[in-house]
């Protein structure tokens, strides 16, 4: 097994405020289990993550909504704390924009793979993804721009119902703001709900017709583009799961041989040039059998470690050899292996996967959360979760509630006699008696 350069450090960057991204944890863990020092710049005060034996420092992450400026200032502030440059991997679509708009302000500080122009921009942003999907020659559904409520509810009617609402930025989106990045809806009257929310969420609606699948419809290619433009440290896999349900992360995935969608995942990364870590989201077309691309990100998949082969390598540590010039292993697949998120499935979680003991990939399956090399963030999740779901379901409880009593004035006020204008107090209080 070829060792990853132990002498260069890797920082991970967070712009995100979400303590429960599984993702992060595993860039922690697949590093700092194969000696890299592991910084990680993310506001994960509340997050397991901070509990890893893996991770060496924490770091404060910029403000929300900061500048490039601010984020650039955060970055060197980091630097100086290390003895030299440092792998940079950004594990959200914010981090990832605002590294390759910073690229060469870092490149003194950092070790950073080099896409050509604004290619992060690109494939992140949901509304030029179409365009991308027409250069490479890769299907790609549907997708309109409304301008109006009117065009939101006339492409819903043109679309078809069920169709998929998503926002063009899904990083903009305010936290606690109720909205999602992406959204299954079946009326026109939800595509002009959303539509009236555009200047909340921070850019643009698009509609997207929803492309009918049969069972596993879902599928993902993740892999490291290297300098020379080879891919490494990844594979197809299968989303048997997810959440939201057909719009969300992947809760239980299985990685599953597919060589069309592995060369058509390398056709869109050749096509645009594209270098660094991806997370490319496939949905196969149960008419036509097409896979069309959904998503492409410009950073790793929250289930990356899912392609653990069997030498250790993923596409972190692949990406971390590719910058420090160190030869990446043939792969050694593990078809079959499966990644489950523990805390959105915790009875799949039991029942299929063998929790590992070894720190090598394990053919049969890795969990999210759990590890017993590293047993404090697994701890630590299901306190946090446990009170997570306590304070969700309170606050769902509330606010059904607080409809019901609305419901039931709005009635009583419609069914009380008129009260005439000169009444009395005391008059209006025998009256409503």
């Amino acid at each position: 097994m070829q060792p990853l350069d132990t002498r260069i450090p890797a920082v991970l960057l967070r712009i995100d405020r979400n303590p429960f991204h599984h993702g992060t944890l595993g860039a922690v863990r697949s590093l700092g289990r194969a000696g890299v020092e592991v910084h990680l710049v993310a506001d994960d005060r509340e997050s397991p993550v901070r509990r890893s034996r893996h991770l060496h420092r924490m770091h404060a992450p910029p403000a929300p909504g900061a500048s490039l400026a601010e984020v650039a200032a955060v970055l060197r502030r980091v630097a100086r704390r290390l003895a030299g440059p440092a792998v940079l991997i950004p594990l959200d679509d914010a981090s990832a924009l605002a590294v390759s708009a910073l690229y060469e302000e870092l490149t003194d500080h950092f070790l950073l793979p080099r896409a050509p122009g604004d290619v992060a921009e690109r494939v992140a942003d949901k509304a030029s993804l179409a365009q991308v999907c027409a250069l490479a020659g890769v299907a790609h559904p549907t997708t309109l721009a409304p301008e109006s409520a009117a065009e939101a509810a006339g492409a819903v009617d043109h679309l078809g119902s069920p169709a998929v609402a998503k926002w063009s930025r899904p990083w903009l989106l305010p936290r606690d703001a109720g909205l999602r990045s992406t959204t299954v809806i079946g009326t026109p009257h939800e595509a002009v709900a959303l539509f009236e929310r555009r200047a909340e969420a921070g850019s643009r609606l698009l509609l997207q017709a929803f492309v009918p699948g049969a069972r596993d419809a879902d599928w993902f290619v993740h892999g490291c583009a290297g300098q020379d433009g080879v891919v490494r440290g990844g594979g197809t896999g299968r989303k048997h799961r997810s959440w939201p349900r057909s719009a969300g992360l992947t809760v239980s995935g299985e990685w599953t041989a597919n060589p069309s969608l592995w060369s058509a995942a390398a056709q869109v990364v050749a096509a645009l040039e594209y270098r660094g870590i991806f997370d490319l989201d496939f949905r196969r077309d149960a008419t036509t059998g097409d896979f069309h691309l959904i998503d492409f990100n410009p950073r790793p998949g929250a289930q990356f470690r899912l392609f653990a082969d069997g030498t250790g390598t993923d596409v972190v540590r692949a990406l971390h050899r590719d910058l420090t010039h160190r030869p990446n292993p043939a792969p050694e697949p593990l078809v079959g292996r499966t990644f489950v998120v523990e805390n959105y499935a915790p009875l799949t979680a039991l029942r299929t996967v063998s929790w590992p003991v070894q720190r090598t990939a394990s053919p049969s399956g890795e969990l999210a959360w759990h590890a017993a090399d590293d047993p404090a963030p697994g701890a630590a999740l299901r306190r946090l979760w446990r009170r997570h779901v306590l304070r969700r379901l309170r606050e769902g409880v509330g606010r059904r509630s607080h409809r019901v009593l609305t419901a039931l004035s709005i009635r009583a006020r419609a069914h009380a006699p008129a009260v005439l204008p000169g009444t009395t107090n005391r008059e209006r209080a025998v009256t409503d008696a």
